[in-house]
């Protein structure tokens, strides 16, 4: 494992702010993310050079942002095999331009120029396994929550799960898909055969389904608040300043995230 640090990206931290994976099999290994900027991608590829020398056979992307595909360009002359949730494609071809126009201050000119969007070429339908050399992955390619393509890969032999953005830890979920969605898919996602569990987000690994906990309470908060303000009727630019207040002091980067959560609930919701 690799935590990446709970901050927004900036130049200096060269957008390391999501947790990255490595699982080594008997005759390969996968890559889980690849992080927020080539240089991050390259100083994981040294990890694992420092770890194995086992042919990388597989990259796996969770999901289309930034933060966490960024780095892929550092990878592509592995040779490894690129993996990801059947609608990441088409969340990269639609988004990918976007991305490396709205990261360039972020990162910075020069880092954003290296940056390429990779697309998977394996891509999950439902459900698939890879197998590294008695060391199968079980990989799911969930319907619309945080984003429109998150996929998780659960380690069957450790009981590992990597959650992804499907779980945040400390820092405060974010929404980019469907709160209604993320809500409905939690008593499947906890129900996956897991003892620990690797956040998107979040500086431990933690027991699993325990550490849906925190999350979950967030995000009902968000649909509770905003249904409330729906129901008196409060416009959007009030409601958003109010909608999950209670959780405030219990997350890092809470008024980083939390309006556009509140935006993104209530737009959702007022067609209900």
């Amino acid at each position: 494992m690799h935590f990446g640090e709970i901050a927004m990206t900036t130049p200096a931290n060269a957008g390391d702010i999501a947790n990255l994976g490595v699982v080594v099999g008997r005759d390969a290994v996968a890559v889980i993310d690849t992080g927020g900027s080539v240089a991050v991608g390259e100083a994981l590829l040294r990890a694992v050079r420092r770890i194995t020398a086992k042919p990388i056979r597989y990259v796996i992307n969770t999901h289309e942002h930034p933060d966490h595909v960024f780095g892929n360009a550092a990878f592509i002359d592995t040779g490894a095999i690129f993996v990801g949730h059947r609608d990441l494609p088409g969340a990269l071809a639609a988004r990918g331009d976007h991305y490396l126009r709205s990261y360039r201050d972020a990162l910075g000119a020069t880092a954003i120029t290296r940056v390429r969007i990779v697309p998977p070429t394996l891509l999950v339908d439902n459900e698939t396994r890879l197998d590294l050399g008695d060391r199968p992955l079980r990989l799911i390619a969930w319907t619309q929550a945080h984003s429109s393509c998150d996929l998780t890969v659960l380690d069957e032999r450790t009981g590992t799960l990597f959650a992804g953005d499907l779980l945040f830890v400390r820092h405060v979920p974010v929404i980019d898909g469907s709160l209604k969605g993320w809500l409905s898919l939690l008593p499947r996602l906890a129900a996956l055969p897991a003892s620990r569990a690797v956040p998107g987000h979040g500086l431990r690994v933690a027991p699993w389904p325990g550490a849906l906990a925190d999350e979950t309470r967030y995000l009902r908060a968000i649909e509770a608040d905003t249904r409330s303000a729906l129901a008196a009727a409060v416009p959007l630019e009030a409601a958003v300043a109010r909608i999950g207040g209670a959780e405030r002091t219990l997350w890092d980067l809470f008024d980083e995230y939390t309006p556009r959560n509140a935006t993104t609930a209530y737009s959702e919701l007022e067609w209900d």
